[in-house]
């Protein structure tokens, strides 16, 4: 059955470029951010790759893991690092899972055989430190990810996991948010005093509680 959003993430053990891990463990207290890429040396990855280690400081002040998994193996991967730090100008400071055998893409449904039948897509996960999944995404082959998009998607998840909020088309991290239908109106002073704003009856929101 393929994976769904508030599942436990399938934990494993694997071979990375930072030693054996056992999945769970390595998350720990953490967020996480799992994703997956079709194969060594290929040009959209490398971006990719380097990009996230460019990241290392908002994801830190996070508390985010990154982890990347392709499943080429792990001499492949120590050669790539060494290109993607060369034209990317990063140190690469983040673990790539060796998964030659598919065992890993397999149980996260990496692998799409409409799209490519022996290599994984573009697939991102951001697992909680419950070890649940909170979000998915997939992208086809040829289309390098967001990652202002992913940290945009984490706050959201960190700030709603905390509070009676939800957050709204293009949203971004200090705007205002929109409150729960489970609290009503009047109860919203008590748990949201930096005041609110009645646009309709289930439609409130408030300054982001947060900030």
């Amino acid at each position: 059955m393929a994976l769904q959003l508030g599942d436990v993430a399938p934990n494993f053990t694997a071979e990375t470029t930072h030693g054996v891990i056992n999945f769970h463990e390595w998350i720990g207290d953490s967020w996480c951010v799992f994703f997956s890429h079709p194969a060594d040396f290929t040009p959209v990855c490398t971006t990719e790759l380097g990009t996230v280690a460019k990241y290392r400081s908002e994801f830190d002040k996070r508390n985010v893991k990154t982890i990347a998994i392709s499943v080429d193996p792990i001499d492949s991967h120590f050669a790539w690092i060494k290109d993607i730090e060369e034209t990317q100008n990063t140190k690469l400071d983040y673990p790539i899972i060796a998964d030659p055998n598919r065992v890993i893409a397999n149980l996260y449904g990496m692998i799409h055989p409409n799209a490519l039948d022996n290599m994984t897509v573009r697939s991102v996960f951001i697992i909680g430190p419950d070890k649940k999944i909170k979000l998915m995404l997939t992208y086809p082959a040829s289309t390098g990810r967001n990652f202002d998009e992913i940290i945009r998607v984490i706050d959201s998840l960190q700030l709603t996991a905390n509070y009676q909020v939800a957050t709204p088309a293009n949203w971004k991290d200090g705007d205002d948010v929109i409150v729960s239908t489970a609290i009503k109106t009047e109860d919203i002073p008590a748990k949201f005093p930096k005041g609110h704003t009645v646009i309709k009856p289930y439609l409130r929101t408030t300054p982001q509680p947060n900030k």
